[in-house]
C-alpha cells in the first residue's frame, strides 16, 4: 500500500484525497489538519448565510468517510508539532494543502490603528474560528469602510447590514450574533481602486446586496462613467457585463429611506487611515483614473470617508512552513506540476496542491482539477516511493511522540455538541467558538 499524508482538510486537501483513492486502489490516505474540525475555508470562510455553498461540506464529508481515508485533526505540522522531515519518515508521500493563511496588507500609514482589521480577522470572528479574537469590531461604530471589491468584501459588507432575523438561523457563534444584533453601523462604503469592469465580485454575490431588508444600495453614476467599458460593455465577458448592469440599475434608482446604506465606490485608492482619539476615524483616498493599459494612476485629488471600522479585503497570501521551500514573491511553494522543488530540483515524496501551490486564485471547484494534476504526478512516482520503509500505521508513532489526534469520532462528537448548543439557544446548529470547547467536545466522545 502507498501511504500518503495530506496536510489540510479544506477543499484542496479533500479533493486530493478523493483523487488518490479513486485512481489507485492501493493508496491509503491520512488527512491531517491543525484544527480539530475539517473542511477548512468551507467551514471557516464561507459566510454563515450562504447555506448552499456551505452544503459542500456534505461532499467533503463523503471523502473523509471513505474506508481508505482517515481524518486526524489537531495535528500541527512544523516545529511546534510534527516536523516536515518526520512526516516523510512516516509516509511514502506528503501533499501540502495548507491554503493561503494570511491577508495582504495595504502598506499605508495608519493601517494598524485600533478599529482597522483585515477582512480575514472579521470573517474568522463571525465564523467561530478558534484562533479568532473578539475585540469589539462593531462596538461604538456607526460607519464602516470595506476596502476591496471582491466576493469577501461583499460578504463582510452584507454581514454588517444583516439583521438578527436573518442571522439567527445560521451557525454563527452566539457572541458574534449578539454583537452584530446590537451593532449601530448604518453606513457602509465598499471601495475599490479600479473600476466596475475590473471588480472581482461575482454578479450573484453583488446582487445579494440589493435583497437585504431595510437597506439602500447606492452607486455614483460619475464613478461608473470613469470606466471606459461602462458606456459600451458589449466587449466585456458576460460576468463583467452583468456586474455593470446591476450597478447601473442602482445608480439610476431613486433615493429611498432605509436603516442601512451601502455605498459602492470606485476609482479610489487608500493612501492613509486617519485617527481621532487614538482610533481610526476616516480613510483618505486618492482619486484614480484609468491609465489605458488596464491599470489606474493617481490624480492628486483626495477624499476622506468617515469610518469607525475599517475592513481590508485585498487578498490572501500563503505563509511559509518550516522545512519547505517558499517563494516570498508569489507566496507559494515552488513546484513542477505539484512536485515540490528544492533549489530547482524535485524533492522526492513532497507535493503541493491548492492555494499554496498556485496562489489564492479560482473558485472552490478550481481545486479539483488542481488536485488531480498533483495526484497524477504523485502516482507517476509511486513505484519509486513505495520502496521506502514506512510504518504500516503512522498513528501509534504520532501518539508516542505526544500527538493526540482528533479522529473522525471526535469530530462527530463536536457536531453533536454544536447541535445541542443550538437547541439550548433556540437556534439551529451553533458553532463552538474556541479551542477548549472544541477539544472538550471531541475528547468527551472518546471517553
Amino acid at each position: 500500500m502507498l501511504h500518503v499524508a495530506v496536510v489540510g482538510s479544506g477543499p484542496s486537501g479533500c479533493y486530493t484525497a478523493q483523487s488518490l483513492v479513486q485512481q489507485d486502489p492501493d493508496v491509503v490516505v491520512d488527512v491531517l489538519d491543525r484544527l480539530p474540525c475539517p473542511y477548512g475555508l468551507v467551514r471557516y470562510g464561507v459566510a454563515p448565510d450562504h447555506e448552499k455553498i456551505k452544503s459542500l461540506q456534505n461532499n467533503l464529508r463523503t471523502v473523509l468517510e471513505h474506508e481508505r481515508v482517515r481524518f486526524l485533526g489537531g495535528v500541527q505540522v512544523g516545529p511546534a508539532g510534527v516536523p516536515t522531515a518526520r512526516l516523510r519518515e512516516l509516509y511514502h508521500a506528503v501533499v501540502y494543502c495548507m491554503g493561503a493563511a494570511t491577508d495582504r496588507h495595504l502598506g499605508i500609514p495608519g493601517e494598524d490603528l485600533p478599529g482597522s482589521w483585515s477582512a480575514t480577522e472579521f470573517v474568522s470572528w463571525y465564523s467561530a474560528h478558534p484562533d479568532a479574537v473578539d475585540d469589539g469590531f462593531v462596538i461604538g461604530a456607526r460607519s464602516a469602510v470595506v476596502i476591496g471589491i471582491g466576493n469577501v468584501a461583499v460578504d463582510v459588507t452584507r454581514m454588517l447590514a444583516r439583521g438578527t432575523a436573518e442571522l439567527s438561523p445560521t451557525d454563527m457563534p452566539q457572541a458574534a450574533l449578539t454583537a452584530l444584533a446590537a451593532s449601530r453601523v448604518t453606513d457602509i462604503s465598499m471601495v475599490g481602486r479600479r473600476g466596475p469592469s475590473q471588480a472581482r465580485f461575482t454578479t450573484k454575490e453583488l446582487r445579494e446586496l440589493g435583497t437585504l431588508p431595510d437597506t439602500e444600495v447606492t452607486v455614483d453614476p460619475g464613478e461608473l462613467a470613469l470606466d471606459p467599458a461602462y458606456a459600451d460593455p458589449s466587449g466585456l465577458p458576460a460576468p463583467q457585463r452583468r456586474n455593470i448592469e446591476a450597478l447601473r440599475a442602482w445608480a439610476e434608482a431613486p433615493a429611498r429611506e432605509a436603516r442601512h446604506r451601502i455605498r459602492l465606490r470606485f476609482f479610489l485608492r487608500p493612501v492613509e487611515l486617519l485617527a481621532e482619539a487614538g482610533h481610526v476615524s476616516a480613510v483618505r483616498f486618492e482619486r484614480t483614473a484609468p491609465d489605458g493599459r488596464g491599470g489606474v494612476t493617481g490624480t492628486g485629488r483626495y477624499e476622506d470617508i468617515a469610518a469607525h471600522l475599517v475592513l481590508r479585503s485585498v487578498g490572501y497570501r500563503g505563509v511559509p512552513l518550516d522545512g519547505l521551500p517558499f517563494d516570498t514573491t508569489t507566496g507559494t511553494v515552488p513546484h513542477d506540476a505539484g512536485r515540490v522543488l528544492r533549489e530547482g530540483l524535485v524533492a522526492p515524496g513532497e507535493y503541493v496542491a491548492g492555494w499554496i501551490k498556485r496562489g489564492p486564485t479560482g473558485v472552490i471547484g478550481t481545486n479539483r482539477s488542481d488536485a488531480k494534476e498533483t495526484v497524477t504526478s504523485l502516482l507517476a512516482d509511486a513505484s519509486a516511493l513505495v520502496r521506502e520503509e514506512v510504518p504500516e500505521d503512522p498513528l501509534p508513532a504520532l501518539r508516542a511522540e505526544g500527538i493526540d489526534p482528533v479522529e473522525w469520532t471526535g469530530w462527530c462528537a463536536i457536531e453533536r455538541a454544536e447541535a445541542e448548543l443550538g437547541a439550548q439557544l433556540g437556534r439551529g446548529v451553533v458553532k463552538l467558538p474556541d479551542w477548549q470547547s472544541l477539544l472538550n467536545a471531541a475528547h468527551g466522545n472518546a471517553l
